[in-house]
């Protein structure tokens, strides 16, 4: 990625990244013994314990190096420090489903979305359509599954 663009996400999103950080980093030195030993070995050319290795190494060099570019880019927002009549960043939604069935979504950032636990990046088609919004707009959203048609009930900042 390695952009300057800031990366929005919640104090939440930030904690994970940093113990998915932390987990690698204790990995990582476990991965230099792994190689060590298989290159203990002997033939190199033919040691598949030192190909798993060293291509777990780059896995977890890549993924460190990806996280730290994450975090240094993180602008984290409080949920709670914000208010207003629009759907923002952040925001809790409440939703009116076209079968009249109630359906809630806070807006977060792309590394803490989790549509099962009610939580979608600004990203997604759905949270794309909701930025903005007010209470009482009516809204359709294209997803892979089709059309979606929804209704904004309430916005709440929690």
């Amino acid at each position: 990625m390695a952009t300057g663009e800031k990366l929005p996400m919640l104090e939440e999103g930030q904690r994970m990244l940093n113990a998915e950080l932390s987990r690698l980093k204790i990995e990582r030195p476990q991965i230099i013994d792994a190689i060590e030993e298989a290159r203990a070995h002997g033939d190199l050319s033919e040691n598949a314990e030192y190909h798993a290795a060293k291509e777990r190494q780059g896995q977890i060099e890549a993924m460190i190096a990806d996280i730290e570019d994450k975090l240094s880019r993180a602008q984290v927002i409080d949920p709670t420090t914000l208010s207003g009549d629009k759907i923002v960043f952040g925001a809790t939604v409440h939703l009116i489903d076209e079968d009249d069935k109630p359906v809630t979504y806070q807006i977060v950032g792309q590394t803490e979305a989790d549509a099962k636990m009610g939580k979608i990046s600004y990203n997604s088609p759905l949270g794309r359509a909701l930025i903005g919004r007010k209470v009482g707009e009516d809204i359709e959203v294209t997803v892979p599954s089709g059309d979606r048609y929804y209704q904004v009930d309430s916005i709440e900042f929690i």
